[in-house]
């Protein structure tokens, strides 16, 4: 029987093909933001072969978008932004309109309209937040100052490119190619932007007054019911909600209203089982996202257009990254900070995509410009790892001027430097009450979590924590397993738990290596990965249930049946 299947063509292929490519590109220590673009490509219209339903994939990739900008709000840190405002602030600002303005430049010489320039030079302004994360986590910077100065960097990109999302329609309005037989007067486009901001002021005051309010008491009351699908389904329902409630009622873009809802789920403790539970679904549709960008890139653009092409490449790796330089030193930093704040921005990613093919679809940016700015994606993103291992060994041989008396670079919290001690991955629910009953009998012991929240709430406590993921080589020696006496892996991801305790194994063969598992099929991985012994939580409860149920008086006369 005969039915329509765009849809899922669309999702099945899709799909597949970025795991595929992204799975190609991880096991080339590439992100795998570059697998999902040439996935894209290759469903795209300008290569052979099987070709998505565009305006299917548009759609998709809007809820990309509004689930993406949800995740941002989610983890939006004034507090990170705040405590280098002193230099992140200008610095963005200053590196975001060189960027601009050398992007206008390019544009110029092709001939483009001063408009269509501008978008295009901004576009290429902003980094990739899962790049530049996935930078400094490799390398244990996110707790150092440099690492600080990166992210609060980012955050100001982040925010300009939300006020951009608000502002580009009304430039499009004013002086895009559909009001050219318009005509505008200072005072009409004045109050065309004033009336925009209005409707922002009255949709932040509407998500202030009562979203603040209104959200954070919703969740707590789904989730006293229990019921984790129930919660999930809360959570997804905040941010398309509010996003669709944004542009309905207040002409506000979608992805600006899942912006703030994220925001305001974010003032409730839950912030994290939110971002937690949604995780899944909002990766899957910002995978799409970046298949349905991959499709609007033309391939041939490398053979018409290359100097063009090596232009926005340059602008994105050494046009912005000088300018990111110069700011960070004349701002008094380190020659070693100032390079590792330009080696994180040469690169772009997510909004750059959201900038671009907004102005494609609101008709004030060529699409030869957005297919510059994914070719300028792609060589960057996979060029960064170059990058950063060129300022490793640079700062390997420079070690003097890697050093800044101002930036205290040690990670904070109790001393790491411990011997006999104990490992605690994962500080969690189970890991946070495992370190609690060792910190209480006096075992010396540190604990590993990716989670910043759960660190310092460790730290609180008086027990040493770093952040990152316990299967990175340089978390690892950041802990001294070589010193210790036993690692417990409390995280309930096996596959993380098993590639760790290979390498606990590998640094330590004398260690005794502990791991909590939730099946029979969990506790055979993690003992072919070299545990010495695991917990299975439901066995374990069973048992204590069954013991507290036999010491009732019905049953206390009871004997053990053998075999049972």
């Amino acid at each position: 029987m005969h039915h329509d299947t765009a849809l899922i063509n669309m999702l099945a292929i899709g799909l597949g093909l970025a795991f595929v490519f992204g799975a190609l590109a991880n096991r080339l220590r590439l992100s795998p933001l570059v697998g999902y673009l040439v996935a894209g490509i290759i469903v795209g219209p300008f290569t052979p072969g099987f070709v998505a339903d565009q305006e299917l994939a548009n759609q998709l990739a809007e809820i990309g978008v509004m689930l993406l900008m949800f995740g941002v709000g989610l983890h939006f840190s004034i507090k990170d932004l705040m405590a280098v405002k002193s230099i992140a602030i200008p610095g963005a600002i200053g590196q975001t309109a060189v960027a601009t303005l050398l992007g206008w430049g390019v544009a110029s010489l092709m001939g483009w309209p001063t408009l269509h320039g501008l978008i295009f030079g901004f576009s290429l302004a902003t980094a990739s937040t899962v790049v530049l994360l996935r930078a400094m986590e490799e390398r244990r910077l996110l707790e150092a100052t440099r690492g600080k100065i990166a992210v609060g960097w980012l955050i100001v990109e982040d925010l300009a490119c939300v006020l951009a999302l608000v502002m580009m329609p009304v430039l499009a309005g004013v002086f895009g190619p559909d009001a050219q037989n318009q005509q505008h007067s200072l005072g009409s486009v004045l109050t065309s932007i004033g009336w925009t901001f209005v409707q922002l002021g009255l949709f932040v005051a509407v998500m202030l007054v009562v979203g603040r309010r209104l959200i954070p008491w919703l969740l707590e009351r789904i989730a006293s019911t229990g019921s984790r699908e129930l919660f999930t389904l809360c959570v997804l329902a905040i941010a398309l909600g509010v996003a669709f409630g944004a542009a309905a009622l207040f002409g506000v873009s979608f992805a600006l209203g899942a912006f703030f809802a994220g925001m305001m789920l974010n003032e409730s403790e839950l912030s994290n089982k939110a971002a937690h539970d949604s995780l899944p679904l909002r990766d899957a549709f910002a995978v799409l996202f970046f298949v349905s960008v991959g499709m609007l890139f033309n391939p041939m653009i490398l053979v018409e257009h290359p100097w063009q092409v090596l232009a926005t490449v340059a602008i994105i790796m050494f046009g912005k990254s000088l300018a990111a330089f110069f700011i960070v030193r004349a701002f008094g930093h380190s020659k070693s900070t100032a390079l590792t704040i330009s080696a994180s921005l040469a690169q772009i990613g997510e909004f750059a995509f959201i900038i671009a093919g907004l102005g494609v679809a609101l008709k004030i940016l060529p699409a030869t410009g957005l297919s510059l700015v994914l070719a300028g994606a792609l060589v960057s993103i996979m060029l960064n790892p170059l990058v950063f291992r060129l300022l490793d060994r640079w700062q390997a041989r420079h070690p003097i001027a890697s050093e800044s008396p101002g930036e205290p670079e040690a990670p904070p919290g109790p001393s790491l430097d411990l011997h006999d001690h104990a490992i605690v991955i994962g500080y969690g629910r189970v890991g946070s009450h495992l370190a609690q009953l060792l910190q209480r009998r006096g075992v010396p012991l540190l604990v590993i979590d990716d989670n910043r929240e759960h660190v310092e709430r460790a730290h609180a406590a008086g027990i040493p924590g770093i952040r990152g993921s316990a299967a990175a080589d340089r978390v690892l020696a950041e802990a001294h397993p070589e010193r210790a006496k036993i690692a417990i892996l409390a995280i309930p991801q096996p596959l993380e738990a098993g590639e760790t305790l290979a390498k606990l194994r590998a640094i330590n063969p004398n260690l005794t290596l502990l791991a909590r598992a939730h099946s029979d099929a969990e506790v055979k991985h993690l003992l072919e990965h070299g545990a010495d012994g695991t917990v299975m939580a439901e066995r374990e409860l069973a048992h204590s249930l069954a013991e507290m149920v036999m010491a009732t008086p019905p049953y206390r006369t009871l004997h053990h049946v053998p075999g049972h």
